[in-house]
């Protein structure tokens, strides 16, 4: 029941419209069902009058001064109109309230992956290193979707709860004593079968596990299954995933068969207390017929009400663990907000400094009083072996990470008052594994930015060297590129990656070792684009190619921790050396 509260909370005035259209729904109904009882004593008598029906019990006297109250004249004819008016109103008032929980439904699964994407784009990267992307898609489609049936459930349940306190109600006017046995019948049938609520509950729970490591593992295949196909590695993995989907089919088969034996066993249960009840009402109690038909009317819906109160309730609880999953997912990411409120604007003009900076991954030391300077508008290489913290000190730069000891510096502003957002928006940025959407050359260079144009789209693409084959493709700017871009060579999709860098024009550009996965011809033209940008920008370049390293203005090598700056007056041989 907490969730149901939870979402209350969350969307209190739907949640109150739906709840006064079920209560309005409930009166009609009770007004039409309440009509039964003196139209069946009016069946049953020669005349017309209800007055000779009166007095068998309090519903039907207080019909009777209702009806005199409206100088109405109680018969077959106006009863019948009251119990089909009453359905009708009632129908139309569910209607309404339906109307109300379909577009709560859709807004709990919209709000709920907003407010995931928002907590995740807003988050730090290093808890981005720590997470794997199959839990962030789980709770994106699956978990949001379940969470909304969660909230369907409760008000389900909600609405067949004012339904059977209205039957409960209406029973207690024709017998209180009958109204009270019932009631406490229909508690031992629920208590008997809530053992099966408890076991869809846990089953629940268990999909939602397997579902998360599933989706994580699945997503992790896909991204590499080109090399697990080459090297016929597929039939390896695929037993392994097999695994998990028959662990989640099973855990769907216990809630599949504790929902059917929860279904089954209601109805017989029902049956027996309602044929009890009769025979009780009939032989021992000696009630009038029209009472017994009304009792065994209310108890009726008044049971049936009851157990699917107990069916709504188990689907909530089998939906809600992925609603909790989904908030925790969610609150982990909030507590991981990046702190970007730096009120200075950063502009670059004379050199970005890194003075006694110290920086570690958990209890992993990367970096160990580092010092640098990167002047402006000049090409610096940043060079050394694999794990020596090339990337880490650019990530320190770009304002990713933080030290833990020292201070990045850009034109003697510390980073750490900067605003960072607009820091990074100065900022072009081409990573070694590039990342293109399945969408249009345009769309991937301007990311849906609606202030570029197709004349700035095509000024970037002539700076990164692109122009060429882009104009050649055959919708040119707005052909589709595939899946990460299955339709360019490796040098292309890094081109095009230097587009999307390059077309809001940055004042900073930084290579992230772009050119490691392609072959010597595309290193070169790769290379070539660094060396016309040279001089235009401040560029950041890590990378080991001989023709950077000719032509760059200051070299950093990095090792074990530290920097040494290479003298560019050595012997080229001698650099080469090192930079292998």
């Amino acid at each position: 029941m907490r969730l149901v509260f939870i979402f209350v909370r969350a969307y209190p005035w739907r949640s109150a419209i739906v709840l006064i259209c079920l209560l309005l729904a409930a009166l009609a109904e009770g007004a039409g069902l309440s009509s039964l009882l003196p139209l069946f004593g009016l069946a049953a008598q020669t005349g017309t009058d209800l007055q000779g029906t009166l007095g068998n019990s309090r519903l039907e006297r207080m019909i009777s001064e209702v009806l005199a109250t409206c100088g109405l004249q109680p018969s077959i004819g106006l009863l019948c109109s009251l119990i089909a008016g009453g359905m009708i109103l009632k129908s139309g008032f569910i209607l309404l309230a339906q109307k109300q929980v379909g577009y709560t439904v859709a807004h709990v699964a919209t709000d709920l992956r907003l407010t995931l994407i928002r907590a995740l784009l807003a988050a730090r990267w290093e808890y981005y290193v720590r997470q794997p992307v199959g839990v962030f898609t789980n709770a994106f489609s699956t978990e949001a979707a379940r969470a909304s049936n969660a909230y369907l459930g409760g008000t389900t349940m909600m609405a067949l709860l004012i339904q059977t306190v209205l039957y409960i109600a209406l029973a207690v006017f024709v017998s209180w004593q009958a109204s009270l046995g019932v009631m406490v019948l229909g508690a031992l049938i629920v208590f008997a079968l809530s053992r099966l609520v408890q076991t869809a509950r846990s089953a629940g729970a268990r999909q939602v596990k397997l579902r998360k490591s599933l989706t994580r593992r699945l997503t992790d295949v896909l991204y590499a299954v080109k090399p697990l196909k080459a090297m016929a590695r597929q039939t390896l993995i695929g037993p392994w995933l097999e695994r998990e989907t028959q662990r989640l089919n099973r855990a769907v088969q216990r809630e599949v068969l504790s929902t059917e034996m929860l279904r089954a066993l209601q109805d017989p249960l029902v049956v027996v207390v309602l044929v009890g009840g009769l025979y009780v009402g009939l032989t021992r109690w000696r009630l009038p017929l029209n009472t017994v038909l009304m009792l065994a009317l209310f108890f009726e819906r008044t049971l049936q009400s009851l157990n699917k109160v107990q069916r709504e309730y188990q689907k909530m609880a089998v939906d809600e663990s992925s609603f909790w999953s989904l908030r925790g997912t969610i609150d982990r990411s909030e507590a991981e907000c990046e702190i970007t409120h730096g009120r200075k604007k950063a502009v670059l003009r004379e050199e970005i400094t890194l003075r006694n900076v110290q920086f570690s991954y958990a209890d992993h030391l990367v970096l160990a009083d580092v010092s640098l300077s990167i002047p402006a508008g000049q090409l610096t290489l940043l060079i050394g072996p694999s794990g020596a913290g090339k990337t880490s000190t650019v990530d320190l730069i770009v304002g990713l990470v933080r030290p833990q000891v020292g201070e990045v510096w850009i034109d003697n502003v510390p980073l750490s008052e900067i605003d960072l957002n607009a820091w990074r928006r100065t900022i072009g940025y081409v990573p070694q594994e590039t990342l293109l959407l399945h969408e249009n050359v345009f769309v991937n260079v301007t990311l849906g930015d609606p202030e570029l144009t197709r004349a700035d789209v095509e000024a970037a693409l002539c700076a990164a060297g692109a122009w060429d084959f882009v104009a050649a493709l055959p919708a040119g700017m707005e052909t589709p590129l595939g899946e990460h871009g299955a339709r360019l060579s490796g040098g292309q999709r890094q081109r095009i990656a230097i587009a999307r860098a390059l077309v809001h024009k940055p004042q900073l550009l930084i290579f992230d070792e772009a050119t490691t996965s392609l072959d010597p011809k595309s290193e070169a033209a790769i290379c070539a684009t660094v060396q016309q940008l040279r001089g235009t920008m401040t560029i950041i370049a890590i990378s080991h190619q001989p023709a950077l390293l000719e032509v760059a203005d200051v070299i950093y090598r990095l090792e074990e921790g530290r920097t040494q700056m290479v003298d560019l007056l050595a012997d080229s041989r001698l650099r080469m050396q090192e930079a292998g």
